[in-house]
């Protein structure tokens, strides 16, 4: 037994507290906490700091240093990867050993494994959602370079997002990062995708007691088709006229509806005279949580933003907030008026660990009881109903 030695992010804790000389499953320490988990072909244990709560994973010391490299790297480009915190190794094991290297990430706020989503042998209603939260998911990580190889819903976690689900790579062990990723590497992820997938469904279906025909076998196969839909819409080149400037508009306009962030438009003549071939380079899902959060310094995920942008937007054009200085005085006054109080009120009754899900919650009621009544609802109207009414979120939409 000897000293580890430790590799630390900044604003983390250094760890040092903590008994390293032990396995984590022989742990018997006052920083362990009990947090929603999925399963685990490793070892995992949750501890808890004045920075935030942190997962720690034991790993062989080669698939442990990959894991935090790959995860280091993908922090630039999304927002939907767990955030690593450290690196620990036991020097003094052998490094093919399972504990001779332990991976240190911060836990991911809000989330749950995908069981909590399960509803018989599928996910029932929610599959809509599991199916574009991954698909989107995919889609992203490969954008950014990112090759996976081991997705699965046990390597992910989840979150609620507004009306949909949000879905967190949180294990990169057979990851790599790529400057690009060609179409074989994409799909041959996408292959391991829809056989991990149905393997995982199958076992649903018997943990539930439901034979194997009912089984939601083909639900990796509907992510990758919702994959190569999202893939072609985002990657689509457009050949117009030299004149057509406002279909390269509305081309970033719907990309933009689709959450996703717009780098730069690339425009080249074609042999073809007067027509010019357009091509976007698109980044990450971030385009509305980016814009509040340079708006108002909120930190939301992407349908999150979407909503609350909504919210802001009618705030300012009730109040006539026009000017760009109005605007500044405007978001102000609806984060210290409207804002924080809602999510002070929410914060102290509401049954949910994410306030700013039961503001979306509440702001869609309240758009509810406007369709209804034919009228604006004032917020303390919609707040009193919203609460009366048991906190009704998001109706479900099917497949």
């Amino acid at each position: 037994m000897g000293t580890p030695r430790l590799q630390i992010r900044p604003d983390n804790p250094d760890f040092l507290d903590l008994p390293w000389g032990e396995p984590i499953d022989d742990w018997n320490h006052d920083r362990l906490v009990k947090m929603p988990r999925g399963v685990h072909r490793h070892s995992v244990v949750f501890v808890a700091y004045d920075e935030g709560v942190y997962a720690i994973k034991e790993l062989p010391v080669r698939v442990a240093r990959n894991e935090y490299q790959v995860l280091g790297a993908i922090q630039e480009l999304t927002h939907r990867a767990a955030e690593p915190a450290g690196l620990m190794e036991r020097t003094w094991l052998d490094p093919h050993d399972e504990p001779s290297a332990a991976v240190i990430t911060r836990y991911v706020e809000h989330a749950f494994p995908f069981r909590s989503l399960v509803s018989g042998p599928g996910f029932g209603a929610r599959r809509r959602q599991i199916v574009d939260a991954l698909a989107s998911l995919m889609v992203e990580l490969h954008l950014s370079g990112f090759f996976w190889g081991d997705c699965s819903l046990s390597n992910a976690l989840y979150r609620y997002d507004a009306g949909e689900i949000e879905s967190i790579m949180i294990d990169a062990e057979t990851s790599e990062i790529h400057n690009r990723l060609s179409r074989g590497q994409r799909e041959h992820d996408i292959a391991i995708l829809t056989e991990n997938l149905a393997g995982e469904m199958a076992d649903i279906a018997v943990m539930s007691g439901a034979d194997l025909d009912h089984a939601d076998l083909w639900l990796g196969e509907d992510i990758a088709t919702g994959y190569h839909a999202l893939w072609t819409e985002l990657n689509e080149e457009l050949v117009i006229t030299a004149d057509e400037g406002y279909r390269i508009r509305e081309r970033i306009s719907r990309l933009n509806d689709l959450g996703f962030s717009v780098h730069d438009v690339e425009i080249e003549p074609t042999s073809e005279g007067r027509l010019v071939r357009m091509k976007t380079r698109v980044g990450g899902r971030t385009f509305n949580s980016d814009r509040l959060a340079a708006v108002a310094g909120i930190d939301a995920s992407e349908n999150q933003a979407r909503v609350i942008l909504g919210d802001l937007s009618y705030f300012l054009a009730k109040n006539e907030f026009d000017s760009r200085t109005q605007k500044a005085v405007g978001v102000f006054q609806w984060m210290t008026t409207v804002f924080q109080p809602l999510i002070d009120r929410i914060s102290e009754i509401w049954h949910g660990e994410d306030p700013l899900q039961g503001y979306c919650d509440f702001l869609h009621h309240r758009m509810s009881l406007a369709t209804v009544r034919g009228r604006d609802v004032s917020n303390e109207e919609a707040f009193e109903s919203w609460v009366e009414s048991g906190f009704p979120g998001f109706p479900l939409k099917g497949d």
